[in-house]
């Protein structure tokens, strides 16, 4: 039986990729910093669903407990699910180097700590999937996500990468752009409702992907080519531009 480790699993998202793998009869290991928030959602999926559910305490920002803590888990998981992240508001980072420091190793050094483990676990297998959630404000750096952007851009060249290492040896890597989405990280933010994505929606999307071997995911397809067009505007006319 597959299990699948869910890494920030406290988040929204995480939460809904959780009960959406083990209503597909996948037993679910969530890992968070704070583990005792996860209590009533182990308890959800294994009477809801039947499944085995363990609760682990991780801290992305810890990376020398990482390669412990994924030795530790019983079974080692087949599909790591990287969801951890953090977005602080922009001009505090931006003047605040603490702030910023934390946004760039949260969204970015301590998903390639961890991850690196994992890829090495799967690539001595010969087998298993990573999938890490991405943002697209990774695809084109702007003055309102200047820390959260260049952190996600820096996460997605990361997981491309680490697909194109890891395709000879079996392993696959996906890459998802959720866009904007209903969450706690965004609550606080007017979001368009015709192009944000609810956490259960992003979830489906994981899941039918996972299912295709997909390498890049747009949660809603047409961010594909709002992000082309932001990204093939010519860099004089681009500076001057308040996004």
């Amino acid at each position: 039986m597959s299990t699948v480790l869910i890494l920030g699993a406290t988040s929204d998202i995480g939460m809904a990729i959780a009960r959406k793998f083990a209503s597909r009869k996948f037993d679910i290991q969530l890992a968070a910093r704070k583990p005792e928030q996860l209590q009533p959602l182990q308890s959800d999926i294994s009477i809801r669903f039947g499944r085995s559910c363990s609760i682990h305490a991780f801290d992305a920002l810890n990376y020398g407990s990482h390669a412990s803590f994924f030795n530790s888990l019983v079974p080692r998981p087949d599909i790591t699910i990287c969801v951890f992240g953090i977005l602080d508001e922009e001009e505090l980072a931006f003047d605040n180097w603490t702030i910023a420091e934390r946004m760039i190793n949260t969204n970015y050094t301590g998903a390639v700590s961890i991850l690196n483990i994992a890829a090495k676990y799967y690539i001595s297998q010969h087998d298993g999937t990573i999938i890490g959630i991405s943002s697209v404000a990774g695809d084109r750096g702007r003055a309102s996500k200047l820390i959260y952007a260049s952190a996600k851009a820096a996460f997605t060249t990361y997981l491309a990468g680490l697909r194109n290492k890891c395709f000879r040896e079996k392993v696959h890597v996906m890459t998802v752009q959720p866009g904007f989405v209903y969450s706690k990280m965004t609550e606080n933010q007017p979001l368009p409702k015709p192009i944000t994505s609810t956490p259960a929606e992003v979830a489906d999307i994981i899941y039918k992907a996972y299912g295709k071997k997909k390498n890049i995911v747009y949660v809603k397809w047409f961010w594909r080519y709002i992000m082309l067009i932001i990204k093939n505007i010519p860099e004089f006319q681009f500076k001057k531009m308040k996004l």
